[in-house]
């Protein structure tokens, strides 16, 4: 059943204090506004029990000004609503101060039908489930700002890249609109970049190892040209300035990708 808006504010502003609620978008003097991502696999943190796959949100810190640091709470597995049910974005919430930004993005595993703790459909409890974000974010003075969903590596036999993620991407554009949050439409541009690429090359920017050949998750290449592509849509939608970007235009080298210690989740 879709969460009604009055259920979904209600709960994205519930035991908000009003002292945090008022200071609207005021930032603290000095202190470095930080972008958090809430997310799935694609953009997650790996340990190095999973090397060489890399979630494009632990590349996106080299495209982005040492005060803008990035607070990546991407998990494995999670949609938007297994991340809600979870706490985690509890935790984002309770982090989260005025003048930082909140990157959600999600759909992968929105998708699974079979799987009444993460599916939602995209034209109800999706869209529900991501106001609890964007209500969330703003009631604390921060930015919230959509991401459609990264494309997976698929082609058809004639060389043509194809989208994977159904409506959820028109059913996010479509948020955005209505509430007037930015949007990276990541799920476009990865699309393209893979046509571009083609189905050779871009078994260059996935997982693909001798023992696994994964089209969802990315390698370092792959991951830093997704992140790439989303500082430079932070930077043309406004939300970030020139001066919060830098090497847009640079080679990253892959070295800078470094896997920590496993720890559990």
């Amino acid at each position: 059943m879709s969460l009604t808006r009055r259920q979904v504010t209600s709960a994205a502003l519930a035991a908000v204090p009003l002292a945090v609620a008022a200071t609207g978008t005021a930032r603290a003097a000095g202190r470095p506004r930080t972008l958090y991502i809430a997310g799935d696999s694609t953009a997650a943190q790996k340990f190095a029990d999973a090397a060489p796959e890399t979630g494009w949100g632990m590349a996106l810190p080299f495209f982005l000004d040492k005060d803008r640091p990035v607070a990546n709470h991407a998990v494995n597995g999670r949609s938007s609503k297994s991340f809600v049910d979870e706490g985690r974005l509890d935790v984002i919430l309770a982090s989260i101060r005025p003048g930082d930004f909140l990157l959600i993005q999600f759909a992968h595993n929105d998708e699974k039908t079979t799987d009444p703790a993460r599916y939602t459909e995209p034209w109800t409890t999706y869209q529900d489930y991501l106001r609890l974000y964007v209500d969330g974010a703003r009631s604390r003075g921060a930015r919230p700002v959509l991401a459609t969903a990264v494309e997976r590596r698929r082609f058809d036999a004639d060389g043509n890249a194809l989208p994977t993620h159904g409506d959820y991407p028109a059913a996010m554009r479509a948020l955005a609109a209505e509430e007037d949050v930015a949007l990276l439409d990541l799920q476009a541009l990865s699309l393209a970049l893979w046509q571009k690429l083609g189905a050779e090359e871009t078994k260059r920017y996935f997982n693909w190892t001798d023992t696994e050949q994964d089209n969802t998750h990315f390698n370092p290449p792959g991951a830093i040209a997704v992140a790439r592509l989303a500082a430079a849509e932070l930077l043309r939608r406004r939300v970030l300035t020139a001066r919060d970007v830098r090497r847009l235009d640079a080679e990253i080298p892959e070295s800078w990708i470094t896997w920590p210690a496993a720890t559990t989740a």
